[in-house]
């Protein structure tokens, strides 16, 4: 899916502004993609410009006002249309798995101290998924959260049985090196 899709999906849930859209990215899909104001204003501009969601602007004290974001009938439309369309094809993205891709060019130290922060970030992030789990609104949020939880659980136990892998190949490249 991309930001312009995603948009739409997370107005299904109710009109928002940018801000309560970018909130969203990060609260309600965190786990699957990731989104900033740079893509997502963007994709809103896109979107209104095609009628698949309207804008309003709501005043505010002492700021500029807010401008709100509504899909529009067309965009419902076109969201379940994109819904239907979307392979069921899963990819993985991650900065830090592909700088271990290049741990022969780290020093050994360096990735056993990123395994270390990888696998701290897992565990920080199961802490506040577990949390969350139990707030989310919906059962397919839940399922989400839920699968966030178990698929960081396994990357921890895959790392830690694993790790010595990329670390000895550190240092079998530094020791080449010397």
């Amino acid at each position: 899916m991309n930001v312009r899709t995603l948009c739409l999906g997370i107005l299904t849930y109710g009109d928002a502004s940018g801000y309560e859209i970018k909130k969203a990215f990060q609260e309600r899909l965190s786990l699957v993609f990731d989104a900033g104001f740079g893509s997502i204003y963007p994709a809103l501009n896109k979107l209104t410009e095609d009628g698949f969601v309207s804008c309003r602007a709501e005043a505010q004290s002492k700021r500029p006002d807010k401008k709100v974001y509504s899909i529009t009938t067309e965009g419902q439309l076109k969201f379940l249309d994109d819904l239907q369309q979307q392979p069921a094809e899963d990819k993985f993205r991650s900065e830090a798995l592909t700088t271990l891709l290049f741990a022969h060019l780290l020093q050994p130290r360096n990735v056993s101290e990123l395994i270390d922060e990888i696998i701290t970030n897992y565990e920080q992030n199961i802490d506040v998924l577990s949390k969350g789990c139990d707030i989310k609104r919906s059962h397919s949020e839940k399922f989400l959260c839920g699968f966030g939880v178990t698929v960081r659980k396994a990357a921890i136990t895959y790392m830690q049985d694993n790790r010595h892998l990329v670390e000895a190949e550190s240092l079998l490249s530094q020791n080449a090196a010397e």
